[in-house]
């Protein structure tokens, strides 16, 4: 993938074709939307395609979970089972990162988020995406942080255990090999 978030020929296929596939597989998030208007969206959208290469590059195989009528976009959320391998081990962001005086993690989740050009998933969202079916059993996703608890040093992370999905909260700064961050990008 180039620099200047433009995909070769090659990678708009690939990724087209790794999408529809999920697509297809996975109709239980999106029942009553078809492939074929979403395709014809992409292919529209150089800029986000980019964005959806990020996302299925760093293992969080996107997929559409939503349509909004008014705006006429489709909602893409990651949908891997756990949070995504390739922004695992970080800090929530750069105010985190800089306040870390030794063993600093190599990224923030919103830096990552926003060279990815896609956004943190609130409490909200990822409610609605646990809806879909059972996501970070084993790891945990940072969530967009309300700004009073990040002025007071936090932020908040969910996960899924014994059937439920938790919220719960950390110091910014901190970072695991199991905790990463979910995100979504509206095409």
């Amino acid at each position: 993938m180039s620099q200047n978030k433009m995909l070769t020929t090659e990678e708009k296929e690939g990724l087209l074709e790794i999408l529809e596939s999920r697509f297809l597989k996975n109709m239980n998030r999106h029942p009553n939307l078809v492939w074929e208007n979403i395709a014809l969206r992409l292919k529209h959208s150089t800029p986000k395609l980019f964005s959806l290469y990020a996302m299925e590059s760093t293992g969080g195989e996107p997929d559409v979970v939503s349509f909004n009528e008014e705006t006429k976009e489709y909602l893409f959320m990651d949908c891997s089972a756990e949070t995504p391998t390739g922004r695992r081990s970080v800090c929530y962001d750069q105010e985190a990162l800089d306040s870390r005086k030794a063993n600093k993690p190599h990224n923030s989740a919103q830096g990552m988020a926003e060279s990815m050009g896609v956004k943190l998933l609130t409490e909200e969202e990822y409610f609605s995406l646990q809806t879909l079916g059972d996501f970070d059993t084993k790891t945990s996703s940072w969530l967009d942080t309300p700004a009073d608890i990040r002025k007071k040093g936090g932020a908040i992370f969910g996960d899924k255990r014994f059937g439920r999905t938790f919220i719960y909260h950390n110091g910014a700064d901190s970072y695991y090999a199991v905790r990463g961050f979910r995100c979504y990008l509206w095409v």
